[in-house]
């Protein structure tokens, strides 16, 4: 039986292991929306398999993705993450980790950050269907929200197409292709 998995994963082990595993199922855990948040805008201009290669080097040099242990960063730890060749070394993208888990904290202190990331669609997974890449957009008007209000709270690197991606990355929405095995799988995640 041929499975016929969603086109942008390719035949990458790495990749096709993320697709199979991760991409599209709902995330609901505060620390880990964030790490995934964070490696999204590290994204930002450069493709998904790049920051999928790297991303166990981002979680030794960011300690864990523990937002209180980053808030607390300074200029020697910038600059140490910046000496690391197993990340992207981009000061922006790094100072912008380091404010967005301040804003992280503040926002999980108040309200919850799961919460405040599912808000945006209604506390539940929106239930895409369709049939090829070409009809996903790169952004939609939950994206766009989602977008302007990280952004009010400090949050940076996390545009409108950005936020889309992590909201797929993170199940928020299911955008697996209709003929992908793990649609239905990630549908049966999602509460009713």
């Amino acid at each position: 039986m041929t499975v016929t998995r969603c086109t942008w994963c390719g035949t990458d082990p790495l990749y096709v292991a993320y697709h199979d595993t991760e991409w599209g199922v709902p995330e609901y855990d505060s620390r880990s929306l964030w790490e995934k948040l964070v490696l999204d805008g590290f994204q930002a201009g450069l493709s998904w398999i790049t920051i999928l290669r790297k991303r166990d080097s981002f979680r030794e040099v960011f300690e864990g993705f523990d937002p209180q242990r980053v808030a607390n960063w300074g200029e020697p730890q910038v600059a140490q993450a910046l000496q690391n060749p197993g990340i992207i070394r981009h000061r922006g993208k790094i100072e912008a980790a380091v404010t967005g888990a301040r804003a992280y904290l503040e926002i999980e202190a108040r309200e919850g950050f799961s919460p405040f990331i599912w808000s945006f669609v209604g506390g539940k997974p929106i239930q895409n269907r369709r049939a090829s890449m070409s009809e996903v957009p790169t952004q939609t008007a939950e994206s766009q929200a989602m977008a302007k209000a990280l952004k009010k709270h400090g949050f940076k690197f996390c545009g409108p197409v950005i936020t889309y991606a992590f909201m797929q990355a993170c199940g928020l929405v299911n955008d697996h292709m209709t003929g992908c095995p793990c649609h239905a799988q990630v549908r049966a995640l999602s509460p009713a």
